[in-house]
């Protein structure tokens, strides 16, 4: 018996099993999960245990990552479901200057499911981007000024967003998430870097970029 357990805990320490989604933390590019279509929720199992679970779920990790979007395929599940926030906390992070130069606004914790999007107007801004599924990189990505979403809420209540601005980014950022596209799919192509590399070259090339949040 106890030489079944040491083999056990050998085998968990050098050979884990793969976790299961849905995942406490985000998935990053390479998973087959983020470059499929996510599937709509059908609404009668919005209330089932297993949908309250993947929203309780995907508010820790949005939460853990201090994240402005989520989309359900970046824990692994390949619904049609998003959560939004901008909170007063993040104005303070970008800064007075920035806030009014990309025009960005506040905005509560929002849960949307089966969302769908309308481009209201059709003039693209040009802003950096990044994405906690493509970790350590940005680039600057066009998109449209205003849109507006429509879905459901978690009761199942219908919902309307009219968005301009930094809100209306982050949503086409998220419903790309749900088409299995990624911004690197949308950007401009010559600004993609590693928003990293300044401090990589001070430090001689000893530096890691961490996929994790302590």
């Amino acid at each position: 018996m106890a030489f079944q357990r040491f083999k056990a805990a050998y085998r968990s320490l050098f050979f884990p099993e793969p976790v299961k989604p849905p995942y406490l933390h985000i998935c990053q590019i390479g998973d087959p999960v983020l470059r499929a279509p996510a599937q709509p929720v059908p609404p009668d199992l919005i209330h089932s245990p297993e949908i309250k679970q993947i929203l309780l779920q995907m508010r820790q990790v949005m939460k853990k990552y201090d994240s402005v979007g989520l989309a359900a395929p970046q824990i692994g599940i390949p619904l049609r479901i998003l959560l939004l926030e901008f909170s007063l906390k993040r104005k303070k992070q970008f800064g007075e200057e920035v806030y009014a130069a990309r025009e960005m606004s506040l905005l509560p914790l929002m849960t949307v499911i089966n969302p769908e999007m309308k481009v209201d107007d059709y003039k693209k801004l040009e802003f950096p981007e990044s994405c906690e599924s493509v970790r350590g990189y940005s680039a600057v990505v066009p998109r449209y000024r205003a849109v507006t979403l429509t879905g459901l809420n978690e009761e199942g209540e219908s919902l309307k967003l009219q968005s301009t601005g930094w809100t209306a980014r982050i949503i086409q950022h998220e419903m790309e998430h749900l088409d299995g596209k990624l911004f690197i799919d949308s950007m401009i192509s010559k600004t993609f870097q590693n928003d990293a590399w300044h401090r990589i070259n001070v430090h001689q090339g000893r530096v890691q970029i961490q996929f994790y949040v302590k």
